[in-house]
């Protein structure tokens, strides 16, 4: 899967669905800094994407950049916020929780 969505990103095709798709695959496969570049361009393309937001700071913390996943959290609680998305900001607001409680210890 993740070869025939860079075949289409090779391609010229570029949108933020596309980078979701890649973000995801590359968390999924273990390799959270390539994951981060390309949710970092899906919420470039659509900040209001509360989904790519959540990945982006589960990435960024998988990559040991704590700070990152908190602003990338903060987005995402506000895009989530300002759109009704109610599960991912419950989803968010977890794990910025733990994150504080980690910054505590």
């Amino acid at each position: 899967m993740l070869q025939s969505l860079e075949n289409m990103l090779a391609k010229g095709i570029d949108n933020s669905m596309l980078r979701f798709g890649l973000g995801k695959g590359y968390l999924d496969a273990g390799d959270a800094p390539q994951a981060a570049t390309h949710l970092q361009r899906c919420v470039e393309l659509d900040p209001k994407y509360s989904a790519a937001w959540k990945l982006l700071g589960k990435a960024l913390q998988a990559s040991g950049d704590n700070e990152g996943a908190r602003q990338a959290w903060e987005q995402g609680l506000a895009a989530a916020q300002a759109h009704g998305d109610k599960q991912a900001e419950k989803e968010m607001t977890v794990f910025l929780r733990k994150l504080n409680k980690q910054a505590d210890a």
